[in-house]
């Protein structure tokens, strides 16, 4: 390993100075990072106006601008550009990142390290529901353009909705790079354009910009009360995306990340909503869909296709998000193995889930059809954005006081800011749990039982493993100790939730079938907290015999779980020939029992899972032909 390090260095050395420049990674971002924070203008005032609650007046129309306007500063700026993207987990970010540099924060206390671990796995599933519902209320308030053009189309609408978003799952296989060289171009376009769409309805009624002053937000939720406060529903709606910013830090850095939206992505959004107020100023009878309103008629198709563009770009990036997302699950044990397609052979991040692929469009098909209209989803959207949002904001106060020692002052004052924001969006957002907020909340309460009870029914079954085995620093002296068994003249290695522990291969193997192998590699592959394992921790070898070796062997939860290429890396005479090595799997049929240490339903629900997660062997990439698998019954 020591031998190849200089070529790592180099290739790293390499790839640094073959980085695009600033500007380009700043386009380029733009069409992966900001797809939902872009689009959200399509639906945001429509829903705050929509439903007459409040009605468009020129004051509350001023108030609720300042309210979008410093939502945008505060949440998206202040808090997640400033401060969250700062809590990288080694480059790379989002709730799973962010979950594993909190627990890894908490040296001492297990129930706060299980507190941690429950509050990410609730973040997580929140996003589920997310990226359950940005591909269809982005695609349908796109097409709801259609009417305004040609009333005669309206009933057409949901239809080609359907349409669009089943054949974006059917591309999804060919993976990002497909479309991925327009990705920024064209959400550039999109930015300008709607830019240009705010400015121009801002000259007639350039009076909008008294918005600025957070005085019209604090007036107007003094003067609508509670009708006020459960506006706020709506309002959260222009910072659906803002996670996406955290997320995808590990693809571009925070610089082109930060430059794309302080230098486009936010004046764009705050003309446009502001040219939207504008609008309303003049036309208050356009609160049905004050953004197409905006446009001229003459433009109209134009701009409806330019939408859809931008939608399915936005669609595409949370997809691809909740792929790598359920990979580091995967990885960090949370959930069952899956099988992951890559779909570009120099971008690692390109990924395809099929079975992911086809959960997400029969879950986003059920809410396009289950709620038919844009405005009818925004009810859902903002529980899953606002909860998501208040999670990430309590793991950043772990890091912050257990990884960058924050004084209690200075841990107070943050959260007196961004707790309180954020719980006063999660609270408005809970009034509409009626009229659509329990979707996401049934989607995250699906999700979290899914982790949970794979999580649970792992170390269950380890344990009850352990319990039936014996210790592999006994087995190997016992087998010194006893007649030796029958010795083949080849090298194998045996796959083990715990390198302690006997691996149920090898004791059927020498119990049953008197073998054993000349050379026994006793191999446990490991999930990080980080997202890629450094030298010194990838693998670790101990040699207990002079037949017996134990290998552990770490993965980031960014990296491609190869065993057989890591195992070539050794060095060793025994694994000198990969193609030659023989591998041992356990495939035990895992079977519920009536034992109260978890409910026999979650128990069935787990033993479900192991019968149909993708083998071990297939995730870790271990060649059919040379594998034996060795099958028993655990009863849990």
């Amino acid at each position: 390993m020591e031998a190849e390090r200089p070529t790592e260095e180099a290739s790293e050395s390499a790839g640094k100075a073959g980085r695009p420049p600033l500007p380009l990674l700043a386009l380029t971002a733009l069409g992966v990072v900001f797809g939902d924070l872009a689009t959200s203008p399509l639906y945001s005032l429509q829903t705050a106006f929509g439903d007459q609650s409040i009605a468009p007046r020129h004051d509350d129309i001023l108030g609720l601008l300042s309210l979008v306007l410093w939502a945008l500063l505060l949440v998206v700026t202040g808090k997640y550009v400033c401060f969250v993207m700062r809590a990288d987990n080694d480059g790379e970010g989002g709730m799973m990142a962010l979950t594993a540099l909190a627990r890894g924060a908490v040296k001492h206390g297990r129930r706060v390290r299980r507190v941690v671990v429950m509050a990410g796995l609730l973040g997580v599933a929140l996003f589920f529901g997310d990226s359950v519902i940005t591909p269809a209320i982005s695609v349908l308030s796109a097409i709801e353009g259609l009417h305004l053009a040609a009333p005669g189309l309206k009933h057409y609408e949901l239809p080609i909705a359907v349409v669009i978003l089943i054949a974006l799952f059917v591309l999804e296989k060919r993976g990002s790079a497909l479309v991925g060289s327009l990705f920024g171009p064209v959400m550039g376009l999109w930015l300008l354009s709607i830019a240009a769409l705010g400015v121009y309805a801002i000259i007639h009624h350039p009076e909008v910009f008294a918005a600025i002053s957070p005085q019209y937000a604090v007036l107007y939720l003094l003067h609508n009360g509670f009708r006020g406060f459960a506006s706020l529903g709506a309002v959260v709606l222009v910072l659906t995306g803002a996670e996406a910013l955290y997320a995808d830090i590990g693809h571009f850095g925070t610089g082109p990340i930060r430059l794309a939206w302080l230098g486009l992505a936010l004046p764009a959004l705050v003309l446009n909503y502001f040219g939207q107020g504008a609008l309303l100023l003049d036309q208050p009878q356009a609160a049905g869909n004050p953004f197409y309103h905006m446009v001229p008629h003459m433009l109209l198709y134009p701009m409806i296709l330019l939408a859809a563009c931008a939608t399915v770009i936005a669609s595409q990036a949370v997809i691809s998000g909740t792929y790598s997302m359920v990979r580091q699950g995967i990885q960090l044990g949370f959930l069952p193995r899956a099988r992951v397609l890559h779909t570009s052979p120099g971008v690692e991040g390109q990924i395809y889930m099929p079975t992911i692929n086809v959960l997400l469009l029969i879950a986003v098909l059920g809410a396009a059809l289950g709620f038919r209209s844009a405005q009818h989803l925004a009810g859902a959207y903002g529980i899953a954005v606002s909860g998501t949002m208040l999670l990430t904001t309590l793991l950043m106060l772990v890091v912050a006081r257990f990884r960058w020692k924050w004084g209690l002052a200075r841990l107070v004052a943050f959260a007196a800011v961004f707790v309180v924001i954020d719980a006063a969006f999660v609270s408005a957002n809970m009034l509409k749990i009626v009229d659509g907020g329990w979707f996401p909340l049934v989607l995250a309460a699906v999700a979290m039982l899914l982790m949970t009870t794979w999580w649970r029914g792992r170390i269950l079954l380890q344990a009850q493993i352990h319990a039936e085995g014996e210790k592999l620093d006994e087995f190997v002296a016992r087998l010194h100790a006893d007649p030796p068994p029958q010795r083949v003249q080849a090298t194998a290695v045996f796959l083990t939730g715990d390198t302690r522990w006997v691996p149920q291969a090898l004791l059927h193997n020498v119990r049953c079938n008197q073998v054993l192998h000349e050379r026994n590699l006793i191999l446990h592959v490991e999930g990080l907290d980080t997202p890629r394992a450094n030298e010194r921790e990838a693998c670790k070898l101990e040699q207990l015999g002079d037949s017996f070796w134990r290998v552990e062997m770490r993965f980031g939860f960014a990296e491609e779980p190869d065993v057989p290429a890591r195992l070539a890396k050794l060095g060793l005479d025994p694994t000198a020939e990969p193609d030659k090595l023989v591998y041992f799997l356990g495939r035990d049929e895992v079977v519920a029992d009536d034992k109260r240490k978890m409910m026999h339903w979650r128990k069935a629900l787990f033993a479900y899972f192991v019968r149909n997660a993708t083998p071990a062997t297939t995730y870790f990439h271990i060649p059919p032909r040379q594998l034996v698998e060795i099958g028993a019954r655990v009863e849990f």
